[in-house]
């Protein structure tokens, strides 16, 4: 930096430069005083600087208080063949091959009539939200460059793992083959990998050791309950879990709940431990390249999953003791939070350089009459019957949003974007009324905020 000379080290040589001088002194002198006794202090730069980091700004509670908007990305005006779905939803193609036509709502031939109004729709966030466009380019060169997605979940996580296989194409390819090899089991790995005829390579800085053979940049993972059957079960019957502790003794003062000797029953389902799934995501190239673990659950808490929590006399609506798995719930996800965030701290501690943060996706409940509504409704239509574990998905995310409240898991953030979704019963899949349409609007739309939020939301909480 240069040498500012003192000015009191400066000799004016005539009286001009003195008056001149003496000027420039009391002008200088002004704005000291000025700048120190005006209310333009410190804390006004930081709020000024904050404003800079707010731009690109959008909450998950901005983006999901917006509206859907009919904006058809195709003059066809109905749908005469299953190619046509990936026009009408504005996709060049999809990488994956699993269940293709089903995930594009093109499975049931007599149900076409619902397009090109399903398709046609795009979710326009609240006013306050400033969001970059969604562009499938720029989130492969983002994954590249930054750190992929982890996604583990259910069979709704399947259905956002293959939109993306479409929003990113042609930029992608995906494993394995289903179609060489159908029999391939559901629960495995998914893959999406940078392709190598790409035309957007020569733009990518590649990370040392990134391979565009074997470093995925998004990978599904079949785990419906976040934690193993061993971990679930321990819990259960530990101390962590008592009637006192959660409150189970006061929901029926003419029942006392015991537990039983078995968490589970013969319903199959998905799981995984976060000692199995952590070390991938936390892994670097050329295995694995993740920034962000995306997860989503509650579709499989059930009574039916967990028949220890059966409740025959609390009756149908009281969704047969789906208050009991609720409890249960809310004690396993602060296990999971505790040992997820002790795996990121780990990481880090231990010299981990690459940011990594978990998003928890509220989960989506399904529609009673889906089949029978044709386009977006305007608000949240109410539950009629108690189907599955529907109309108490609500408290789930709600649990879960509290926990992750607390400065307790600085690394998980819980996004409840699930609202655009549950105004959309005409994007449900053609054979029931929980899985979701591809080019809908409704899955694009969660990988448009997640990618928003981890490129914007997240970095400016670092910076701040």
């Amino acid at each position: 930096m240069a040498k500012v000379p003192s000015l009191l080290a400066i000799r004016p040589r005539s009286l001009s430069s003195k008056v001149l001088l003496l000027g420039s002194i009391l002008t200088f002198a002004i704005t000291l005083y000025t700048f120190s006794s005006y209310s333009f202090r410190i804390s006004d730069w930081s709020s000024i600087l904050s404003q800079q980091r707010q731009h690109n700004s959008c909450t998950p509670e901005q983006w999901s208080s917006g509206r859907w908007v009919y904006s058809p990305t195709s003059d066809l005006v109905n749908l005469t063949s299953p190619e046509q779905a990936l026009s009408l939803a504005g996709f060049e193609g999809c990488a994956a091959d699993r269940e293709y036509k089903w995930h594009l709502g093109t499975d049931h031939e007599e149900q076409w009539d619902r397009f090109p109004k399903v398709s046609s729709y795009r979710w326009v966030p609240s006013s306050q939200c400033d969001v970059h466009p969604l562009n499938g380019a720029a989130m492969v060169k983002d994954m590249v460059e930054n750190g992929g997605w982890l996604l583990l979940g259910d069979s709704i996580t399947e259905n956002h793992f293959f939109s993306l296989s479409c929003l990113l194409y042609p930029h992608v390819r995906a494993t394995p083959n289903y179609t060489e090899n159908p029999y391939f089991d559901r629960a495995w790995q998914q893959h999406l990998y940078l392709s190598p005829s790409s035309p957007i390579i020569p733009e990518i800085t590649m990370p040392e050791g990134f391979s565009i053979e074997n470093t995925p940049l998004v990978t599904f993972r079949r785990v419906d309950l976040l934690l193993n059957g061993t971990e679930l079960d321990t819990i259960y019957h530990s101390s962590a879990f008592s009637v006192e502790s959660t409150g189970l003794d006061n929901q029926d003062p003419s029942s006392q709940y015991t537990k039983a000797e078995s968490l589970f029953g013969d319903e199959s389902f998905w799981s995984l431990s976060p000692s199995e799934y952590m070390p991938t995501f936390l892994d670097s190239p050329p295995d694995a390249n993740y920034g962000t673990l995306v997860v989503s659950t509650a579709g499989h808490w059930t009574t039916t999953a967990l028949p220890a929590f059966h409740d025959e006399d609390a009756g149908e609506s009281a969704g047969f003791g789906i208050h009991n798995v609720l409890a249960f719930f809310k004690v396993a996800m602060r296990t999971w939070a505790g040992e997820v965030q002790d795996a990121i701290t780990k990481y880090h501690i231990n010299g981990g350089r690459r940011p990594k943060q978990v998003v928890v996706r509220a989960y989506l409940p399904g529609h009673e009459n889906c089949h029978n509504l044709f386009e977006p409704t305007e608000t949240i239509t109410p539950w009629v019957y108690t189907w599955y574990n529907w109309p108490w998905i609500p408290d789930f995310n709600t649990e879960f949003q509290e926990l992750l409240s607390s400065s307790e898991f600085p690394d998980i953030h819980y996004l409840p974007i699930e609202r655009p979704g549950r105004l959309r019963p005409d994007a449900h899949a053609s054979g029931d009324c929980l899985h979701l349409i591809s080019g809908s609007g409704v899955l694009e739309g969660w990988s448009h905020y997640i990618w928003h939020f981890v490129t914007r939301e997240v970095k400016q909480k670092d910076m701040v």
